[in-house]
């Protein structure tokens, strides 16, 4: 009996254990890149560039213009009706739009609530003491490059924001690994 007994018990833990491993491991969620605006720029060495991101909020229904410089505008709460060279597109949430160097953008909050969003630039050293935006909009400088962008070589640029969205669960060691190793 007392054999027939360590026999089942060996057999019951060699079967859970066969279990255990014929199981599949789920696959952990996937990291994903999202272009929210892209162009291309056919020269980004004429004069040395800095990289420039502010945050601009307007309360709703404020105008404003923004600086004439290459930038990607990315909303955040509320919205921006953003009108440049003729054309109107109204930003929501989570959306972006190139604005080409040299061209004026008018800045229109939306009626509902205050319009945020972040505003990232390419600009030449003479810009970067210029407003981001015209009053009434409130700006606040988030980050600039101490000194140009280095390495650039003649010939054109892609020039886009891309939204990296990371699983929930993902330690944040691994955020961090993934960001530095892949850009």
């Amino acid at each position: 009996m007392w054999f027939r007994t360590i026999g089942i018990q060996l057999l019951g833990a060699v079967a859970l254990a066969a279990s255990a491993t014929a199981q599949t491991t789920p696959t952990p969620p996937a990291i994903t890149r999202t272009v929210v605006a892209a162009t291309k720029l056919p020269t980004v060495t004429d004069v040395p560039l800095y990289f420039r991101a502010v945050n601009v909020t307007l309360t709703p229904g404020e105008k404003s213009s923004a600086l004439a410089a290459n930038g990607i505008p990315y909303q955040i709460s509320g919205s921006t009706e953003i009108s440049v060279g003729g054309e109107t597109r109204m930003l929501s949430a989570g959306e972006a739009l190139v604005i080409a160097a040299g061209k004026t953008a008018t800045l229109r909050a939306g009626a509902e609530r205050p319009s945020t969003f972040l505003h990232f630039f390419l600009v030449p050293a003479a810009d970067l003491d210029r407003p981001a935006a015209t009053p009434p909009a409130a700006v606040k400088e988030l980050y600039r490059t101490p000194a140009p962008i280095p390495d650039l070589k003649p010939g054109g640029y892609d020039l886009n924001l891309t939204r990296v969205t990371f699983p929930a669960q993902m330690p944040s060691s691994s955020v961090l690994h993934h960001l530095r190793h892949r850009g």
